[in-house]
């Protein structure tokens, strides 16, 4: 197989499994729980919760299918590199670059987070110099070796996640045992007790769903991890049936003890569930406490944006689809321009902060809502062409089989082009549905200009084999 096809990488295997679960499990899991959950909440009320149930099942469906291909062809190229295989040249490189520019778009966010979280205790440091800092340091970690950004990224994740468990745990005390309220068990009837467990009826589960989506971006990360994966066979299956329950348990479990605790419809004026439900058993530096939770998140998806951006970068560089000089590694087995380009483009985000209106800001971010979407088709599309080209015996010999093929691929679509309809109903996410096509159409252009069209999925000039 041609090193030229993205799909025979040289980079080191320095994932271990507990790495690639706390990946999958913090890619998901991200700052919208903690300060974006009120939102969505109030647009559904706790019915909210089956939206999630279903959000979560056809996302479930969607990994199973990244799964199947990961781990017959464990390359970080992932997606890109296997719609280009299967797809074809044009759906590799659209898929690849979106999904760069989606981190990139993403982290200059995240870091511009870090620097206003980081005011909650320096108010006198401006914004730009905490994230400048949290750049360079996310940088240098993705520049020593992929054991290390693991590293970080493990522990990143496990802060949250012990987080949620804390608040999910102490939230049954106070439902059950009355702690924290004198010792009379709260209950669950705010459930029910303000118009019913679905007080917006259907129309508001279905315009909840787009805010659900989104706050499964991030785990398809596990697929991106697989190049470097130090046992991908046993080691991506494992993520990502297990992060499946575990996402719903959080996100659930999350929203069942919020809601339980205090009514929805108070739910946004009050301040954020978490620090309340903290401040209710005694804890006075609650808000400080979320503070620094809330941070760790916007430095673990930092973190995980550089890294994936470096690897798309390199795997198309492998396609030939991007500047030869991605496709080189360091010493230490990392795609380091990758990284630096992507960290540069980072450090001109933390200057448009300043120089660009927030409202164009967002217009740009919202390319990273149709992204997701686009990803996520892809994959599935991916997965219908790898089946279809195995013989029976070789769909028997499967290592991690998709369940439900081909019946559940259609119904992902269907579900995915249903979520695309529901975004052009609402003035905020209307935006996506315009920006996106708008840089899908650049992107072709610049397939063409560059001369990109005139190479085969190999990366071969088609002229130099006629």
């Amino acid at each position: 197989m041609s090193k030229k096809d993205g799909m025979h990488e040289e980079l080191h295997r320095g994932l271990e499994e507990r790495h690639i679960q706390l990946i999958a499990l913090g890619g998901a899991i991200g700052v919208g729980l903690f300060l974006g959950s009120a939102s969505a909440i109030r647009t559904a009320g706790p019915a909210l919760m089956i939206t999630y149930l279903l959000g979560g099942i056809i996302i479930f469906f969607i990994m199973r299918a990244l799964g199947e291909v990961a781990v017959a062809y464990p390359v970080s190229g992932s997606f890109s590199a296997y719609a280009n295989r299967f797809l074809g040249p044009m759906a590799g490189y659209l898929t690849g670059w979106t999904y760069w520019f989606m981190w990139v778009v993403t982290c200059m966010a995240e870091i511009t987070a870090v620097g206003v979280y980081m005011q909650f205790w320096f108010p006198e440091v401006p914004q730009w110099v905490p994230a400048l800092a949290a750049l360079l340091c996310m940088t240098a970690v993705n520049l020593i070796a992929v054991a290390a950004y693991g590293e970080f990224e493990f522990w990143f994740a496990l802060i949250k996640i012990i987080t949620i468990v804390i608040m999910i745990v102490a939230g049954l005390g106070m439902i059950i045992f009355g702690i924290g309220n004198s010792g009379i068990p709260i209950g669950i009837s705010n459930l029910w007790a303000y118009d019913g467990f679905s007080p917006k009826g259907l129309p508001g589960m279905i315009m909840a769903l787009v805010m659900v989506m989104f706050a499964y971006v991030g785990i398809e990360l596990v697929g991106v991890t697989a190049g470097e994966a130090k046992n991908p066979e046993k080691t991506l299956p494992a993520a990502i049936d297990k992060v499946f329950w575990r996402i719903l348990i959080f996100y659930i479990g999350a929203l069942f003890v919020i809601m339980s605790l205090y009514p929805w419809n108070q739910l946004g004026s009050i301040g954020s569930p978490f620090v309340l439900t903290f401040e209710k058993l005694g804890i006075r530096s609650a808000a400080g406490i979320i503070n620094f939770v809330v941070m760790t998140a916007a430095l673990s998806s930092c973190n995980s944006g550089i890294f994936s951006t470096g690897r798309m970068l390199y795997n198309l560089s492998l396609q030939g689809r991007a500047p030869g000089f991605f496709g080189r590694l360091s010493s230490r087995k990392v795609p380091m321009n990758g990284i630096l380009v992507s960290a540069m483009f980072l450090l001109i985000g933390v200057v448009l902060n300043y120089l660009v209106p927030g409202k164009v800001f967002t217009y740009v971010t919202s390319v990273g809502t149709f992204a997701a979407l686009w990803v996520w088709a892809i994959i599935v599309l991916v997965q219908l062409k790898f089946r279809q080209e195995l013989t029976p015996e070789q769909q028997t010999d499967l290592k991690y089989p998709m369940p439900g093929y081909p019946v559940l691929n259609w119904v992902c679509l269907a579900f995915l082009a249903f979520v695309a309809v529901v975004m052009c109903f609402d003035p905020d996410t209307l935006v996506a549905m315009i920006v996106g096509p708008i840089w899908l159409a650049l992107l072709v252009a610049a397939y063409y200009l560059c001369g990109w069209n005139k190479l085969d999925s190999k990366g071969r000039d088609i002229s130099s084999t006629r």
